[in-house]
């Protein structure tokens, strides 16, 4: 392997590398298929994200140039034996049926490969080395705003977060303080980031409420929003389906499980809420209920059945909203390698119940229901 160390060494103390890739597993129980390496600039420092490939997800993980050779050396030792390695200078493959005896053989460099500028260049909203103090309270950024290598993930999130509210944001009411409330906060990463977006970046004026059932981490973000300033953001205890109040210009539900969503939803419908985003979570109401023999050599496989009445469940919520005069889009919240609970209905409204368009959705929900044999908690959303 001396070979091969000092072939990763040479690779991972320069610049010249544009990605890597093991391929041709050792053993059929190797549970990803394939890993790419490739450098990225995290907070102006070169990092190597190691990218594993599963069946079902995709993973990450930041490495130093020491840690990234370690971890060739061993996914070729151990793993994989086929690298195929693509450099500025020289495409390299390196094929090791047996490790101890690797042939290494090089050609000219692929074109039009992606450089490191192009492909790792990305604008924030909350941009990586300008201090933000809600981010360095939270321990995302040190005090230099340099974001920490750990938490790049959460802000990454926290930022495409921002850029779903960014384009909602000219459908919020513009002549009066803006009324959010953010059911099942939880630690409110995401909820500082909308009151530090629409009250510092967009100078409105706001009342937010996180909303959440656990005492320790209600507590927690009063103290974190009162050391900040923050005074039109507090946190209160409590249920989403008992939680009364009269308005909301802007609903956020993000991974509230089960049927705690639709409660969430219908009360937003009942306040006229004109902005909803809303990332379920743990969708089991359906999963006893559907009956369906098209589908039952299908939904014998649990998990098959799972995913099913997950993307069910989200489908009628989306066609109820749309009948109570809502535009509605299922978009991807964040990549797979942050969560699998990924899908975001962000919901606008621009119409009424009884249009056209409305009544269409409604009778498109009650023939999706009936066909299934289903009666989800939506269906309380008059």
């Amino acid at each position: 392997m001396d070979q091969l160390q000092t072939l990763f060494k040479t690779i991972f103390s320069g610049e010249d590398l544009i990605r890597m890739v093991f391929s041709s597993k050792r053993k059929k129980s190797i549970e990803y298929s394939k890993v790419i390496i490739r450098p990225v600039k995290i907070g102006g420092d070169l990092k190597y994200q190691v990218e594993y490939n599963f069946d079902k997800k995709v993973t990450h993980n930041n490495m130093s140039s020491e840690e990234a050779a370690t971890e060739s050396e061993r996914l070729l030792k151990e793993e994989f034996k086929q690298i195929n390695i693509f450099t500025r200078a020289e495409d390299i493959q390196v094929l090791a049926s047996k490790p101890a005896k690797p042939r290494i053989t090089t050609g000219p460099a692929t074109k039009g490969m992606p450089s490191l500028d192009h492909n790792r260049t990305k604008k924030y909203i909350i941009p990586d080395g300008v201090p933000c103090d809600f981010l360095i309270r939270l321990g995302v950024m040190d005090s230099k705003g340099k974001v920490v290598d750990r938490h790049y993930s959460k802000f990454r999130q926290i930022n495409r977060y921002l850029e779903i509210v960014e384009d909602v944001f000219p459908h919020l009411p513009k002549d009066k303080t803006l009324k959010i409330i953010d059911f099942g906060c939880g630690k409110a990463y995401l909820t500082f980031a909308l009151y530090h977006y629409l009250k510092v970046v967009k100078n409105r004026n706001v009342e937010i409420i996180g909303l959440d059932l656990k005492k320790d981490v209600i507590d927690f973000c009063n103290k974190i929003a009162a050391d900040l300033g923050y005074s039109e953001l507090r946190f209160l205890m409590g249920d989403i389906a008992d939680y009364t109040d009269d308005n909301a210009d802007m609903v956020v539900t993000l991974h509230a499980c089960d049927t705690a969503t639709d409660y969430a939803l219908i009360n937003s419908v009942k306040w006229n809420t004109k902005v909803i985003l809303s990332v379920p979570c743990c969708q089991h109401e359906l999963f006893s209920q559907i009956k369906d023999e098209i589908h039952q050599p299908m939904l014998k496989h649990g998990i098959l059945k799972d995913r099913l009445t997950e993307y069910l469940t989200d489908g009628l919520r989306g066609l109820k909203l749309e009948a109570a005069g809502y535009d509605v889009a299922m978009i991807e919240f964040t990549s797979l390698e942050h969560t699998a609970r990924n899908i975001m209905i962000k919901a606008v409204k621009t119409g009424v119940p009884g249009s056209p368009k409305a009544l269409k959705a409604q009778e498109q929900y009650e023939k999706l229901r009936d066909f299934y044999h289903v009666k989800p908690t939506i269906e309380k959303l008059k």
